[in-house]
């Protein structure tokens, strides 16, 4: 355990060192980035009431189906002082707050800090939330937390945020795409720099692994073995609304997200193949028998994931969400 642990050190400690070396890749400067003003309306100016028409309109044609999910997202990014609380916990790193995992943590929610402001007020401005029970559900999950099977494991932690990030993307792509379609342009163009920000992260966390990989693959091939076998759980999975235990409103949630084609079980599927090739699993070297099947294990893995996936059908819309206004 203390070889384990020590390793684990070591490595976090070359990783560490390559986070303050490639902050600049990944994060944009604060002063030039983005801010939720630069899409909403401005309350300072003359047309401010017009502008809220404006969006109240183009908000209304939004399916039922694209406002639920699009809520429950808003609600799973306005999380984040969980998910910034259980980054810190990740073991090896130097704990320092100038050091690379601290550093990379707090300018990393900075910027993820945006996604969450900018929904909640275009949703409070659309007219079609009731606002006091997304609230709630917000900080229900906040206070609840959640155990995603990472421990404090950098590794883990690394290949879950991978994967977590590239699969906000798609979600948030998608919904993109379903608001132009819907004739929300502004929604649209909000979701559309979002899920940018969340694939430029998904390269730094991808980025990352790659380097662990690099120096303790073996490791690292079990940790990813690990997580598949556990499967991904995505931070909505610990959303609930008044009255319901904790994830019995994430069915709904998906059941929403998989009639509207924004996050699928084939998507799931997807997001693994690429990192297995991101990730070069097929060609990794230095493994010893117990690596080997796990890498065997992670090959074989999709094909079969895939099978499911084709075979689930898509589920009718049954339940109506305490979120959604009238």
């Amino acid at each position: 355990m203390s070889f384990f642990a020590d390793k684990r050190r070591e490595v976090m400690t070359h990783i560490e060192k390559y986070m303050l070396e490639s902050m600049g890749t990944y994060l944009k400067p604060i002063d030039t980035n983005w801010q939720p003003s630069d899409f909403l309306p401005d309350s300072t100016s003359e047309t401010f009431y017009q502008d809220i028409r404006i969006l109240r309109d183009n908000a209304k044609d939004l399916s039922y189906d694209l406002v639920a999910v699009l809520i429950g997202d808003t609600i799973t990014e306005e999380a984040l002082p969980t998910y910034e609380s259980w980054l810190a916990m990740v073991d090896g790193h130097s704990g320092s707050e100038e050091g690379g995992w601290m550093k990379w943590v707090r300018h990393w929610t900075a910027e993820e800090n945006r996604h969450g402001d900018l929904l909640n007020k275009y949703l409070y401005l659309s007219g079609r939330v009731d606002m006091r029970q997304m609230e709630i559900s917000t900080q229900y999950l906040i206070a609840d937390g959640f155990d995603i099977g990472t421990g404090h494991d950098p590794y883990r932690n690394f290949i879950y945020t991978s994967f977590q990030e590239l699969a906000t993307n798609v979600s948030h792509r998608r919904v993109a795409s379903l608001a132009k379609k819907d004739g929300d342009t502004l929604l649209s163009k909000m979701c559309g720099v979002i899920a940018s920000d969340e694939a430029r992260h998904a390269k730094a966390y991808k980025d990352f692994m790659n380097r662990i990989f690099e120096v303790d693959p073996n490791e690292a091939m079990l940790a990813f073995e690990d997580m598949m076998r556990k499967k991904i759980v995505m931070p909505a999975h610990f959303l609930r609304e008044v009255g319901l235990k904790i994830g019995q409103t994430f069915g709904h949630f998906t059941d929403a997200a998989q009639r509207l084609g924004v996050y699928t079980a084939v998507d799931y599927v997807e997001i693994m193949q690429q990192l297995i090739i991101d990730w070069k699993i097929e060609g990794m070297r230095d493994l010893d028998d117990a690596g080997e099947k796990a890498r065997d294990y992670i090959m074989n893995l999709p094909s079969r994931l895939l099978r499911v996936a084709e075979r689930m059908k898509t589920p009718t819309i049954d339940y109506k969400f305490s979120w959604i206004a009238g």
